[in-house]
Order: structure tokens, then C-alpha cells, then sequence
């Protein structure tokens, strides 16, 4: 098969699933409204069920459901016949897909779900099907034809049936009020969930792990403090801790491009006033925008009367996983 008929063959599909994915805006009507009324007033789990490809679908929209705050969980056809409707409970909602409504596994159930007493949401691709008629509501992902040249292969309905379950999960995040942060508790092995989650006072440097001196000490004494708690900066405070500055590795360079003699000028007289803070409770994501702000490569940690409660570096937030 040459290149080109292979491009033609490709965009082909690309345009048909498109087409199918366009036509899902008019399917946002009632059945849809019900369908998120039904969910959110349900006191139990979102058990979603699906066969074959249909299958693989459904178990993508209960993890996307479950991680945006509708507990979900994808249960396959076959297994409910032999044991597994023990899972669904009266208080439980099923999401039923299916493109045909006539899958024989679904139908065999439907009964034992109506007796249960659970609302039954379908997902069908044909309003006049079996499932779709004994379903509280039908959500209609109907397409005009398969993206696959036979007609065959579920490729358009499975992508309408795809987008119609985010449309929902999403629909049902915003209507909860879901938040980021409710998002990160859900992954919190992720890179969003420490960035999300984590706060300043977690990964600060306090106590003895601060460079610190008063500003009254010399040059060499700040340099040799600096060297020793390794953070390329040293906090310049009065008795009380507060701030009154920083001295970091740029400044040191200043001073030694100046001459100056280290063991007779305070560090005061060579520190950088007003340096960037940021409070513990803050969040990690925080002082990464505030060092990329300003190009500098710590912070020191204060509270709201600048007194000094620790000190952070690009190195742990890199560390830390959240950049």
C-alpha cells in the first residue's frame, strides 16, 4: 500500500471520529441532566459495566468518575452473571454502555438490577434498544458510521461513548464543587499531588539546619557559615530572629569583585536588603513561581512578623519532586 493512500486512509478516520465526537453537543439535552441528577443524588458507588470494547470504556470512565470525586468502580458483565452483583447494592447507581443495547450479558442482568431497586443510566448508541427502554435514562452516543472502512471494528462509537463519559465526570466534578486539591488527595504519588498538596514547612531547612548570623558579623564569618550548611545563602538577623536581610553566593561575588577584607566588613554592610520570603504554610508550587519571578535560587521562610523559621532552596523543591 503506498504512502499517500495510507496518509488518505489515516486522516480519513481522523476526520470520521471527529465528526462523531462533533455530534455529541446536541446529545447535552435532558437524558444528559437526568443522568448528573441521578448521580449526584446517589448514596452509594457508580458501578459502571461494559463488554468487550465497550468494556475497556467503561473502566476508563469509573477510574476518571473516581478520581474526580464520584466514587466509581467498572464491573464486567460476565463476572455479575457468576458472583459479582454481590458488589452493587440497592444504594448504588449502574452506568450501563453498550453501542447495540442488545448485549446478551447486559440483558441477562437487567432483571436482577430492577429488582434490586438501582437506578439503571444507559449509554447506547440505538434509543429503541432493550437496554435503552428498560434504562431510568439513555444518554444517546449514536454515530452515522465506524471509522473502520469495514464497518466493523468499534472505533467511532467508542471514542463517542469515551468523550460522553468525560462530558459527564467533568459535568459532576464542577456541580460538586471538586477542587485541585481534592484532585492531588487522589494522587498523591503523582507529581500534581506534591505540588498540590505539599507545603513549605515540609521541606524547609529549621533549627540548627539554618545559616544564620547577626548582621553585625564579619564577612568571613557569614562565608564560613554559608559553607558549612551548604545552601548558597545565609539569613542576616537581629537577636530576635527577625530578618534583615540575606547574604547569598552573588553577593559574595560582588564583595570580591569590591576587594573587600573580609574579616573587617560586616556582613551587613554587603547584604542584600528586602530578599525574597515566603511563609510555612505556603505551598511548594509557591516558591517555585516566586524563584523563577526573580531569578534567585533560595527564599528564606518567615512568619508574618519576618521572623525567621527556616530556609529553602531550588534544590529542595527539586529534591522534593515538585519541579
Amino acid at each position: 500500500m503506498e504512502s499517500s493512500a495510507l496518509k488518505k486512509l489515516a486522516r480519513a478516520v481522523i476526520s470520521t471520529q471527529a465528526g462523531a465526537v462533533a455530534s455529541l453537543e446536541s446529545r447535552i439535552d435532558e437524558a444528559f441532566l437526568r443522568a448528573c441528577e441521578i448521580i449526584l443524588t446517589c448514596g452509594g458507588r457508580i458501578v459502571v459495566l461494559g463488554m468487550g470494547k465497550s468494556g475497556h470504556i467503561a473502566g476508563k470512565i469509573a477510574a476518571t468518575l473516581a478520581s474526580t470525586g464520584t466514587p466509581a468502580f467498572f464491573v464486567h458483565p460476565a463476572e455479575a452473571s457468576h458472583g459479582d452483583l454481590g458488589m452493587i447494592t440497592a444504594d448504588d447507581v449502574v452506568l450501563v454502555l453498550s453501542n447495540s443495547g442488545e448485549t446478551d450479558e447486559v440483558k441477562q442482568i437487567l432483571p436482577v438490577l430492577k429488582r434490586l431497586g438501582v437506578s439503571v443510566i444507559a449509554m447506547t448508541g440505538k434509543p429503541e434498544s432493550t437496554l435503552a427502554r428498560h434504562a431510568d435514562v439513555n444518554i444517546d452516543v449514536a454515530i452515522q458510521t465506524e471509522a473502520c472502512p469495514l464497518g466493523l471494528a468499534p472505533t467511532s462509537s467508542t471514542t463517542a461513548a469515551l468523550v460522553m463519559g468525560d462530558a459527564l465526570a467533568v459535568s459532576l466534578l464542577e456541580a460538586r464543587g471538586f477542587t485541585a486539591e481534592d484532585f492531588a488527595r487522589s494522587h498523591p504519588a503523582g507529581q500534581l499531588g506534591r505540588r498540590l498538596l505539599l507545603h513549605i514547612s515540609d521541606i524547609m531547612h529549621s533549627g540548627d539546619e539554618m545559616p544564620v548570623v547577626s548582621e553585625n558579623a564579619s564577612l568571613s564569618s557569614a562565608i564560613m557559615e554559608m559553607t558549612r550548611k551548604r545552601l548558597g545563602m545565609v539569613a542576616i538577623t537581629d537577636d530576635a530572629l527577625t530578618v534583615q536581610g540575606v547574604f547569598t553566593d552573588g553577593d559574595l561575588r560582588r564583595s570580591m569583585e569590591q576587594a573587600l577584607d573580609p574579616h573587617k566588613t560586616a556582613v551587613g554592610d554587603v547584604m542584600t536588603r528586602n530578599g525574597k520570603t515566603i511563609q510555612p504554610q505556603a505551598l511548594a508550587v509557591e516558591a517555585v513561581k516566586l524563584l523563577r519571578q526573580y531569578k534567585v535560587q533560595g527564599l528564606l521562610v518567615t512568619n508574618e512578623d519576618a521572623r525567621l523559621l527556616g530556609v529553602l532552596n531550588f534544590n529542595d523543591l527539586l529534591q522534593a519532586g515538585v519541579v
